[in-house]
């Protein structure tokens, strides 16, 4: 059996450090190759130390000295910026290339990667909210595997396993529903970042639990889940099941509809990645189907929590509007943990911004970097000058 090298692509986030308990509970199976984190040195410094990779890159290049240093009686090469986590993910000597980067970042590595025809456990799913169709066609040109990390597109990619000769007529995309189910718009006018940071269920970074809160994140992942499994977004369907055991279901063309279930935990989905096609044994908690009083599900709520309907009209119009969602999205969500806007201003703000966005059909690489930056201008700017519906 060979070792499977791994470059984790932020190694120092919530996906990240669960990827190395994962490594950690697999000797003999998987080899940390390369780590990479943006700006937690001390995190960083501590991971290369144990897990001994060939190469890490911290981001921020200000922090290099530190990380550098710090190493400097190890066996680790260190580098800095964000051409350098490019590099590292090409290197020969890297199997599988972990994107648990948040945000845009994640998608010039990936992209990279991808060329250079390493297969991808991938978690960083606005890398295919931003670049969908040209992620995926390349990966079909170099016969990459793209092996989804989020608990839903898991779920559905096990639920397909099997399954070639019969194609699903629907993805049904089960949503926690966030902290926030059931409160109304006057309720979420004075929620503050602490409240939305309180995920029912998930333990997950800032950004993926604000959108998990304001449903961005389940429209992401329709997003995500079309361009992955090739269904159009109409096919695609969020319901909200507030337990988190059933991670999402496939109805076939004879109206038997398949689950995955599972308890909340990340380190699943992830080790099922690392190593397809084979299910590794593992000592994670199981099921006990006698403590589940029940299991339940309802609609979203789309009238207070407006940014799932927004993400099924950028992915409806296409081109480069996913991309201007997700640029706006990044800014807005910035300003609300900042405290300088509300909770129901996310929704506005991003609502006004792809009104105003210039639309492009068939954007290259080029084209989605100028609309990325363009965006986020623009909406730092309205943030600014408060332009908005301030609720």
């Amino acid at each position: 059996m060979s070792i499977k090298r791994i470059a984790l692509l932020g190694s120092t986030g919530s996906i990240g450090r669960q990827t190395l308990d994962v490594v950690e509970r697999n000797p003999g199976r998987f080899e940390v190759e390369v780590l990479t984190a943006y700006n937690n040195t001390e995190l960083l410094i501590a991971q290369a130390r144990k897990f001994q990779p060939n190469m890490v890159v911290i981001g921020n290049d200000a922090k290099y000295q530190e990380v550098r240093e710090a190493l400097s009686d190890e066996p680790v090469k260190v580098f800095a910026g964000a051409g350098a986590i490019g590099e590292a993910v090409v290197l020969e000597s890297v199997d599988m290339v972990v994107t648990a980067m948040v945000g845009y970042s994640g998608l010039l590595p990936t992209l990279r990667a991808v060329e250079a025809g390493k297969d991808i456990a991938l978690a960083n799913k606005e890398t295919l909210v931003v670049a969908g169709e040209m992620i995926t066609r390349l990966a079909r040109e170099k016969g990459v595997d793209l092996l989804p990390v989020d608990s839903e597109h898991s779920a559905i990619f096990q639920c397909l396993a099997g399954e070639l000769m019969n194609p699903a007529e629907k993805i049904l995309l089960t949503c926690s529903g966030g902290p926030f189910r059931g409160k109304t718009a006057s309720q979420l006018a004075r929620v503050t970042p602490a409240d939305a940071l309180a995920h029912p269920n998930w333990d997950m970074g800032a950004k993926i639990t604000i959108d998990s809160a304001t449903l961005m994140n389940k429209g992401f992942e329709m997003i995500e889940a079309h361009w992955l499994f090739g269904l159009p977004p109409a096919a695609i369907e969020v319901v909200v099941h507030p337990q988190s055991i059933i991670h999402s279901m496939v109805q076939f063309r004879d109206g038997s509809v398949k689950a995955q279930l599972g308890p909340p935990d990340m380190r699943m989905p992830i080790l099922y990645a690392l190593g397809w096609p084979e299910r590794i044994a593992n000592d994670f908690p199981r099921l006990d189907f006698s403590q589940l009083a029940a299991l339940t599900f309802e609609k979203p709520d789309r009238e207070n929590f407006r940014n799932l309907d927004l993400a099924f009209e950028a992915i409806h119009q296409g081109g480069n509007l996913p991309c201007a969602l997700n640029a706006a999205n990044e800014i807005a969500v910035s300003a609300f943990l900042a405290e300088k806007i509300s909770f129901p201003a996310i929704p506005e703000i991003i609502t006004q911004i792809l009104e105003k966005t210039s639309f492009v059909k068939n954007p290259g690489l080029e084209e989605l970097i100028l609309t990325n930056d363009e965006t986020r201008n623009r909406t730092e700017l309205l943030i600014k000058t408060g332009k908005f519906a301030k609720y």
